[in-house]
């Protein structure tokens, strides 16, 4: 996911909440009554305040395809199921599901004590309409027919616009059973339940709402175990209040997240000092400072920082030496320790260390595969020499397009120095956009170099390899091989239940991926962060939305 993708982009030196924009001291402070400690056993006690890395891009969960608006969905909505401490999967609308011995049709039986938060009971037809509409070409989702496709029976053949939507592999056996059937069979179907793009939608409101739906508190309905109040499109704050409705609300033990956007890791930390945040992200110099801080954790996640070469607006690009060049010419280590500084290691293949394992043995993706793309200058003088020979050319002119969060900026004009110092003629101009900028640029493949992260949407390798498919949602960037996509294919289809054999597909098409250079590589981010130990039961997710609130509490 984009940070998108999922595109919370809290890492950048905001880590993992996707990116940013600092609050105004009014905004961030409130009111001395807004903000004072409460008195042991009042309600008001059971608060977090919490920064975000900038404005929520979309409430609306068919067009969701970002950290931020992932997180803010997973606290208002829930799918079938709900992710759990340690990625276990648990009742979320449904309470059970069977699957057919072809592992083509699942039957979901959904509880009949939920319901949205304007009374309407959530049943089996808000799944069917939810799941319609994000792969309805006229939706324009980005997410429903990348997650759907080639997982719901007709949801590619629908999003192209070649079937009608009542094709797709989802109805309603009355109003509390589901039936799903899939185009193929999909190892990891019971995680994709827990994603946003899965959640339910109420027809009846949304329709009412029409183009106003998901653009401010009064234009949603929730279904999780918490509300989104005070909040527009434009906010740079907002509120997360209990929602009372929620079917588990016993066991939702928090009234209020309240939610600031920050941009500098500095005034988050001073935030946290003065105690009007519960936790902040420290980047570079402040946790030299912090770090004996006994509130000081650092957590190793699962996404990735790369660069993406545009082979479309580029014809340096489109060269293999000059990617291969780009790739090694850069100093991973110096950039992970100097500008980073939180934990974050360095990144010599696409899919992360301890996420997944090999299925025979249980060892670690990462370390099967080994180290597919590091820093050589030597390795990248020769490659860049060899692409300026076939271009005809002696000189290169390329963009690099990053965020604009303090940290990604720094780490911009790092990786453009040492590109330009180690690479003899290449000229790089900076341009440094805001988050949601970058988000449309990428989609209209609108640059050159793209500063870009990736953090997973399920447990599977697919999450990540997928992205590079020809012509795939994600791919924006031109990058093609056909032998890359045969290995994809097989893992999704033939080798879909032979997981020894699977997984070695997935091995040879990272190696292909970083043989051909189509991506660059960076970091694998980590969370240095301050925490409030008020804090307890926060979730921390390896894939989807971050945190999950549903269980956290202020300790007493």
């Amino acid at each position: 996911m984009k940070i998108s993708k999922f595109s919370l982009f809290f890492t950048l030196g905001l880590i993992l909440s996707v990116l940013l924009v600092a609050c105004s001291d009014d905004q961030a402070e409130g009111t001395d009554d807004e903000k004072k400690p409460a008195e042991k056993g009042t309600d008001v006690e059971q608060e977090f305040n919490l920064a975000a890395s900038d404005v929520i891009p979309t409430m609306d969960s068919s067009l969701a395809t970002d950290m931020l608006a992932f997180q803010a969905l997973t606290g208002t909505n829930e799918g079938l199921y709900r992710l759990g401490e340690g990625a276990e999967i648990v009742d979320g609308m449904a309470t059970d599901h069977k699957v057919s011995e072809d592992a083509l049709t699942w039957t979901f039986t959904l509880r009949e004590d939920a319901v949205w938060s304007n009374g309407d009971p959530v049943t089996a037809h808000d799944f069917v309409y939810a799941w319609q509409r994000a792969v309805n070409p006229d939706t324009g989702s980005e997410y429903g027919p990348y997650m759907m496709g080639g997982v719901l029976k007709n949801a590619t053949a629908i999003s192209n616009g070649d079937k009608n939507i009542d094709t797709l592999g989802v109805e309603a056996d009355g109003d509390y059973k589901l039936v799903v059937t899939l185009e193929k069979p999909i190892p990891y179907f019971e995680s994709l339940t827990t994603f946003g793009t899965y959640y339910p939608l109420n027809k009846k409101f949304v329709e009412e709402q029409g183009d106003s739906y998901a653009t401010s508190s009064d234009k949603l309905l929730a279904n999780g175990p918490y509300k989104l109040e005070n909040w527009d499109s434009t906010s740079d704050s907002w509120v997360l209040e209990k929602n009372e409705d929620y079917w588990d609300a016993d066991t939702v033990k928090l009234n209020k997240l309240t939610y600031d956007v920050v941009k500098d890791p500095q005034v988050g930390v001073d935030l946290y000092e003065k105690e009007k945040l519960d936790r902040t992200d420290l980047a570079s110099e402040l946790v030299d400072v912090y770090g004996t801080n006994e509130d000081f954790e650092v957590t190793l996640g699962t996404g990735i920082y790369y660069l993406k070469m545009n082979q479309t607006t580029s014809d340096a690009l489109a060269n293999e030496n000059i990617r291969k060049a780009i790739s090694q010419a850069f100093n991973k280590q110096a950039l992970v320790n100097e500008i980073l500084n939180d934990g974050s290691i360095v990144a010599n293949g696409f899919v992360p260390k301890n996420f997944v394992t090999m299925p025979e043995t249980g060892k670690d993706f990462r370390e099967v595969s080994g180290d597919l793309s590091t820093y050589n200058v030597d390795a990248a003088k020769e490659s860049w020499e060899k692409g300026l020979k076939e271009l005809g050319t002696s000189k290169v002119e390329l963009e690099f397009m990053s965020s604009d969060s303090k940290t990604s900026k720094e780490m911009g004009e790092f990786i453009a120095n040492q590109l330009q110092e180690n690479l003899e003629g290449l000229t790089v101009t900076l341009k440094q956009v805001p988050f949601e900028q970058r988000l449309a640029l990428d989609d209209a493949m609108d640059y050159d170099i793209q500063f870009a992260s990736w953090y997973p949407d399920y447990l599977d390798p697919y999450t990540f390899l997928n992205l590079f498919i020809t012509d795939g949602g994600n791919n924006k960037m031109g990058y093609s091989n056909a032998e890359y996509d045969k290995l994809l294919a097989q893992t999704a289809n033939e080798l879909a239940l032979k997981p020894v054999e699977r997984y070695e597909a997935f091995l040879q098409a990272e190696k292909i991926l970083f043989e051909d250079a189509a991506i660059a590589p960076v970091y694998q981010s980590a969370s240095a962060q301050l925490i409030s130990p008020k804090m307890k039961s926060v979730v921390n997710n390896s894939f989807g939305a971050l945190y999950d609130y549903k269980w956290a509490s202020v300790a007493e």
